[in-house]
């Protein structure tokens, strides 16, 4: 396979002084990205580690509505929440992640919102293939009668 025939993606980030870029994409977003400089300082911006734990939920939770919605389930909302931890030295590595899906809906199958989960995490999910190269990645979920 050519790399004209992989998927790729392209963002390019400039500097906007202290530990902020602003990041962009090819289809016009942008994003700020920051960190504090000092404890406690002010900052403007997603970390790069919260954005990569974002990057994780959003990509999961993308596959999970998809394959919800294929499943006829009546999905009504989902809120995710992921909780990263990291080795305290650096490169400051992301060992254990846990990701917890609230799934509300009407008449939901728990086998199904379970495999849905299972796909997404196991198969589609391609931030979770890279980062659980690397990192013990579990999951748990509610299910909330609209």
């Amino acid at each position: 396979m050519t790399d004209s025939e992989r998927p790729s993606s392209t963002v390019s980030l400039s500097w906007e002084g202290g530990f902020r870029f602003d990041s962009h994409d090819s289809h016009g977003h942008s994003l700020t990205l920051d960190a504090p400089q000092s404890d406690g300082a002010k900052f403007e911006g997603f970390m790069p580690g919260d954005m990569l734990l974002t990057a994780l939920a959003g990509c999961s939770g993308i596959d999970v509505v998809n394959i919800l919605e294929r499943m006829r389930q009546n999905v009504e909302g989902i809120e995710i929440s992921v909780k990263g931890h990291q080795n305290p030295d650096p490169p400051w590595t992301w060992e254990d992640i846990e990701i917890h899906y609230t799934i509300r809906g009407s008449d939901l199958k728990e086998h199904l919102v379970r495999r849905a989960i299972n796909l997404s995490e196991n198969k589609y999910c391609s931030i979770g293939a890279t980062v659980g190269g690397r990192a013990r990645i579990t999951s748990n979920f509610d299910i909330v009668e609209a």
